[in-house]
């Protein structure tokens, strides 16, 4: 899917200047003077005279009809595209690819004919516009007509496989699945009879790899979604050849150095910005790593799980072993402390997906945020269909970026989904204080700002405030209690953060061509050796196509917005409980109710992309870089006791 997801900071010079565009309506050529010429003799042809140099009107008209035209594209686009994604047909998919060809042909011709105002002193609002239009897409299209109607049909069908894809298991595999299901929340069998075996969607396989703790059948399921990414190989292949091509005519040496440029930063400098943070943070990762793989080792094995080996990818309770939190329970530090067992409190309590989504906005409202409006309710989809296909990766939406408000999620009665309906409602609730801005305008600081907010509020969804919920009974109050509670924390944002970075790693070197095809798996699962420290459970060829077994491959989602976003939440929470006079530790603090910290965070979200995330980051937190010393402040406490646990061990791989 083409996500035209504006970023920040300045395209690539160098490249060779479009032809201008034609004057603005209402605007005439100036006349050229003739010689005067004999009654018998044709009149002399006046040498063309060079154009004029574009001035302010010029560039002012242009900005408009831009914003007017996008404002156009975006509702088709998103209109076709939420409902391809809520109801995937090949009708469906034909309807989004067409929207998705028309917005590539308009951005690839719109981008080159904005190079014509480079070099001209502009207002700094206007300026902007012009700089984040020229990155305002992240799959750029050719301008030969066949080329772009073929990405644009490839973004949509790869999108459409990966969410039609499941495994149909030969074994017991389908009926334990099933049975869990329906524990987990779903449709029970009908008649009280036994499960029949079936095939399984990702949200089947990924809760067998949440409850089981069977080597094979954690081996089978995670075997079994993987083996859907294959066909998407050759298509992903020709799909970098057309986005590269596209990215070449509009300035950038590849698609990567787009994704890259959108930071307010030189692309070189913003990878290595992303260096810097990880050295920062790989220590605590590392500790972290160490005492689970111990821990893993003494329930799978020596054999299985050498001292100093990598953590096979499906122990970890995730598909894609980015999230370790499913795993917590084979692993708690102290036994006996107060539970912290949410999904069991969410299911006890029987809340369906929209009182799970009126716990995230209560939150948002308790900051002195709109509640979420009657449309909201009516247009968005929270619960999975069972008669039709669907793309059940939650994602928020403002279809035409006019305040049409909506979530796509199969909500399922669990603590990661509550999690998730607060960093979708993030999204939500931003783009309803930037909405009224221009459109260009229209989009995060950058998008690890917006990946980040919904996540900055869920940090303060602290045992207190859940026991406000009713969603734990008691509250953990002493050293024991805080260390269960970190280390839970810690197994979904700290495990991440090395996931978080290395997706976007191999797709800029697939781009590149630095990583050729012919070793799209093998660079694949050695970026998740070097930085995960996990690796394959089985052996794994050029013949499967394991990146594309995670959503934001196929459907090109730049990923290194999550890996910022994992970080500037910690100095978000940090700045808004200063703004809401807390006092103790970082990781005690919840905003719930603080009016304060509602309108600091307000203010900078009514910003959008009008401003460099320099200057957004400034206004919230009153700093103007990056700070991962708030990530370390929240998870001290735990660093000092996996240090001591850790004593003896053999840490690394």
């Amino acid at each position: 899917m083409l996500l035209v997801a504006l970023g920040l900071g300045s395209a690539c010079s160098g490249a060779a200047s479009p032809a201008a565009p034609p004057p603005p309506a209402g605007q005439e050529a100036p006349a050229t003077p003739s010689a005067p010429a004999s009654p018998a003799a044709p009149p002399p042809q006046a040498a063309p005279r060079p154009a004029a140099p574009p001035g302010l009107a010029e560039a002012q008209a242009f900005v408009a009809g831009v914003d007017r035209d996008l404002r156009a594209l975006r509702l088709q686009s998103a209109r076709a595209g939420w409902v391809n994604q809520t109801f995937i047909t090949d009708d469906t998919d034909a309807l989004s690819a067409s929207a998705e060809e028309a917005s590539m042909e308009y951005l690839n011709r719109t981008m080159k004919a904005a190079r014509r105002f480079d070099g001209l002193a502009l207002p700094p609002e206007l300026a902007r516009q012009l700089t984040l239009l020229k990155i305002s897409t992240s799959l750029p299209a050719p301008s030969d007509a066949a080329e772009r109607a073929e990405l644009a049909a490839l973004s949509v069908e790869m999108t459409s496989l990966y969410g039609k894809g499941k495994y149909c298991p030969k074994g017991k595999l389908g009926q334990a699945a099933a049975a869990r299901g329906a524990a987990a929340g779903g449709a029970a069998p009908a008649g009280g009879a036994a499960a029949a075996p079936k095939c399984l969607a990702l949200s089947d396989l990924s809760n067998v790899l949440k409850t089981s703790r069977k080597w094979d059948e954690l081996l089978e399921a995670w075997s079994g979604w993987h083996a859907i990414a294959p066909p998407l190989r050759p298509k992903f292949e020709r799909y970098v050849a057309l986005g590269n091509k596209g990215a070449a005519e509009i300035g950038f040496p590849d698609v990567g150095a787009l994704w890259r440029a959108g930071y307010d930063m030189p692309p070189e400098a913003f990878e290595a910005e992303t260096e810097r943070l990880w050295g920062k943070l790989k220590p605590l990762y590392d500790e972290l790593h160490c005492y689970v793989r111990s821990k893993l080792r003494g329930i799978y094995g020596k054999e299985r799980i050498g001292d100093k080996a990598p953590i096979p990818a499906h122990l970890l309770g995730n598909m894609w072993a980015q999230e370790w939190s499913n795993v917590y329970a084979l692993m708690e530090p102290y036994k006996g402390q107060p539970s912290l067992d949410v999904t069991r409190k969410i299911k006890a309590k029987k809340l369906d997906e929209k009182q799970m989504v009126s716990l995230g906005e209560r939150f948002f409202t308790s900051l002195g945020f709109d509640p979420l409006p009657a449309t909201f309710w009516e247009r968005s989809l929270l619960k999975k269909p069972v008669d039709h296909e669907v793309v059940c990766h939650a994602s928020a939406w403002d279809v035409g970026d006019r305040d049409d408000l909506r979530i796509k999620m199969c909500v399922e009665p669990t603590e990661e989904d509550l999690i998730t309906i607060h960093h979708e409602l993030g999204h939500v609730y931003y783009y309803h204080q930037y909405y009224k801005l221009p459109i260009l305008f229209q989009s995060g600081a950058n998008d690890g700002f917006h990946e980040g907010i919904g996540d900055t509020l869920a940090l303060s969804v602290t045992p207190s405030y859940l026991k406000t919920l009713g969603l734990i009974d008691r509250v953990p109050e002493d050293e024991k209690g805080l260390i269960n509670f970190l280390f839970k924390k810690a197994l979904d944002k700290i495990a991440f953060l090395p996931f978080g970075k290395l997706i976007d790693q191999w797709r800029w070197d697939v781009f590149s061509g630095k990583t050729r095809p012919a070793d799209y798996n093998k660079a694949w699962w050695a970026l998740r050796l070097k930085y995960q420290g996990v690796a394959p459970p089985v052996a794994r060829s050029e013949a499967d196509f394991d990146p594309g077994a995670k959503f934001h491959v196929p459907a090109n989602v730049p990923y290194t917005r999550y890996f910022f976003a994992h970080i500037y939440q910690f100095q978000f929470h940090r700045a808004l409980c200063r703004a809401a006079g807390h006092t103790g530790p970082l990781h005690t603090c919840s905003i719930y109710g603080s009016k304060a910290a509602g309108e600091k965070l307000r203010a900078m979200l009514s910003l959008g992309a009008s401003r460099p995330w320099q200057e957004a980051m400034q206004a919230m937190t009153g700093e103007s870089e990056t700070d991962p010393g708030a990530v370390l402040e929240y998870f001290e406490p735990l660093r000092r006791w996996l240090k001591e646990q850790n004593k003896g061990e053999v840490c690394g791989w």
